[in-house]
């Protein structure tokens, strides 16, 4: 090959090779390209610098509280990932938690009601806070206010969650007894319906964020919520879900435990703020039989949900469960103020089911499904707790789980059918209905929606299907009823069993 045909094809090749280099490296040339816009944005503007060091006078101890909460707020920043520089540090108590630091010398980017701000790690004593001057005025302080505020927030999401338990102190003095809070279960593992877990999730960041709008209206920042439903249905563990989700600690309140009426407003001022205030099994508190009165039982739980020494702190919310029904409790105790959001737990239909089958053993579907469908729609039920421990069992072999599943739904006697139609009902749900303030605006929209809704609980729909659906499920049964057992079919997809069977009615016609 001669000699100019060889350089014309290194020319080029060397040209394909910077149109690809080019081509695979836009994202880097674009990325150049802002920063050259942002440099010659910032060489026209005129700034204004503001020091924030670590201590507050040079060769004073006192730390300068600013610096800690802007250090911490830098951390959080998304721009931060965009730095020339950042520092990777990890967690001393928690593992696989990185967070990231500003590098000495260099710079990250905010922006706040409109106005662009930038973070300049000075040196490890001092950040420096660089702002337009022609926005200092407008945002600098309310910037500086939402800095703290962040990682205020930021503190108590990272801080160790605590439970604390009451017990009888010397001379009727009431005690708590502390330990960390580790319940693992969190609002998103809660098999729950997804649109009530989703009220319930509105409802606790709405309280959350309204601090001002509570202290306008006059009223004490706080909510209470009813859990209700007999045992085994989730309830302590929605409980711990909802601290958890706050970041709040945990006061386990035992009312029997609580000594008079003054060591029961004592202990109530010993709690602190953002804290959860739980009292389980109240119904049974309120029934029991000893020397001291239904009545006067009575007066001291109203006393301890709205007295005045339940408003000694702000920013609580209150949780009581209930292992029965609202039937026999006092109305003065349900009532809204008191018990804002009522939460019905009931005992699994085949939905609540296919949300536990689905967090357990990772189904969304089995070829067992209908047969586990048919007890169900039988009139069989079993709690939260029970189907989760069948299924954590056998949670290495989820056929396995479903089989006994169906057995047990086999020796769970039905319920009588009803054959009215006030009573035809759709079945409970795992979860059912919120009821409170969340669902409807006024008490007449409220009676509306209750006459819509079953007795049993559930969201307001129609019923004739799902009552079809019931009927041909007995039937179905009962033609295939042998000596009262429904039969698990385990080898539905075996040839011998059907030429077996097959054989089997031959013989018998």
């Amino acid at each position: 090959m001669p000699l100019p045909d060889v350089v014309g094809v290194l020319a080029y090749a060397a040209l394909a090779a910077v149109a690809l280099r080019a081509v695979l490296s836009y994202k880097s040339a674009a990325q150049a390209a802002r920063r050259l816009w942002r440099w010659a944005d910032e060489w026209a503007q005129a700034y204004q610098y503001y020091d924030v060091p670590r201590l507050v006078a040079a060769g004073d101890a006192a730390e300068n509280p600013l610096f800690r909460k802007a250090a911490a707020y830098v951390s959080s920043l998304p721009s931060l990932e965009d730095a020339d520089a950042a520092c990777v540090l990890s967690s001393p108590t928690k593992t696989n938690d990185f967070s990231l630091q500003l590098g000495p010398g260099h710079t990250a980017h905010d922006a706040f009601l409109g106005a662009r701000l930038a973070w300049t790690n000075a040196g490890p004593d001092r950040l420096v806070l660089r702002v337009r001057r022609h926005d200092r005025t407008r945002v600098l302080r309310p910037y500086l206010q939402h800095v703290e505020s962040v990682a205020d927030e930021m503190d108590l999401r990272r801080r160790e969650l605590r439970l604390y338990a009451n017990s009888g102190g010397s001379l009727g003095a009431p005690r708590w007894a502390s330990a960390p809070f580790a319940h693992p279960a969190t609002l998103d593992t809660v098999a729950m319906d997804p649109d009530l877990k989703a009220r319930v999730r509105a409802d606790l960041e709405t309280f959350l964020k309204g601090r001002a709008y509570y202290h306008r209206l006059g009223r004490v920042w706080r909510r209470s919520y009813l859990l209700y439903g007999p045992h085994g249905t989730g309830k302590s563990t929605f409980a711990a879900a909802m601290a958890r989700f706050l970041g709040y600690d945990v006061y386990d309140v035992d009312l029997s435990r609580a000594g008079t009426d003054d060591d029961l407003r004592a202990m109530l001022l010993d709690t602190a703020p953002r804290s959860l205030i739980l009292v389980e099994d109240l119904d049974r508190y309120l029934r029991r039989g000893d020397s001291e009165t239904s009545a006067a039982r009575a007066a001291r739980v109203l006393g301890f949900m709205d007295g005045l020494s339940s408003c000694c702190g702000e920013e609580r919310v209150m949780v009581f469960t209930m292992s029965g029904g609202k039937d026999g409790v006092d109305p003065a105790v349900l009532r809204p103020g008191r018990l804002d959001v009522h939460i019905h737990f009931t005992l699994c239909d085949f939905e609540g089911f296919k949300a536990l089958a689905s967090n357990y053993l990772g189904l969304k579907d089995h070829k067992l499904y209908p047969q586990v469908e048919e007890g169900f729609h039988a009139g069989a039920r079993l709690s939260p707790a029970e189907l989760g421990e069948i299924m954590l069992a056998n949670r290495a072999s989820p056929s396995r789980a479903l089989r006994t599943v169906i057995s047990a739904l086999q020796h769970v006697a039905a319920p009588p059918a009803r054959t009215s139609s006030a009573s035809a009902a759709r079945p409970p749900r795992l979860s059912s209905r919120l009821s409170g303030h969340l669902d409807e605006p006024n008490a007449a929209a409220c009676e509306s929606n209750a006459a819509s809704l079953s007795p049993g609980g559930g969201f307001g729909k129609e019923t004739p299907m799902r009552e079809f659906k019931k009927l041909y499920g007995l039937i179905k049964i009962r033609s295939r009823k042998e000596g009262g057992v429904v039969p698990v079919d385990d080898t539905a997809a075996s040839p011998h069993r059907r030429v077996s069977d097959a054989s089997t009615a031959e013989k018998d016609r």
